[in-house]
């Protein structure tokens, strides 16, 4: 489900800015939901990404896997 004009770097500004942590905590492996990622701020993402272009984008696929990785490979086509 790649998405033009959703890059890796914006995948993770986004997910550092909902979360409140710097880029230097995330990596790929990370699990989102031990640096508090809940339910609510997953659909907060959602609906972002929508808007920027990934249309087919819903809440179960990011909540089955919250590692930062996963989330990217999925939005931008494997460019993490």
């Amino acid at each position: 489900m790649s998405t033009p004009g959703l890059t890796a770097e914006q995948v993770n500004a986004d997910v550092a800015e909902l979360l409140g942590c710097g880029l230097d905590e995330l990596t790929s492996d990370t699990d989102l939901a031990d640096l508090g990622l809940d339910s609510m701020r997953i659909m907060s993402l959602v609906e972002k990404w929508r808007g920027a272009g990934a249309t087919q984008l819903e809440f179960a696929d990011l909540a089955e896997d919250p590692r930062l990785g996963h989330w990217t490979k999925l939005l931008t086509g494997g460019a993490q």
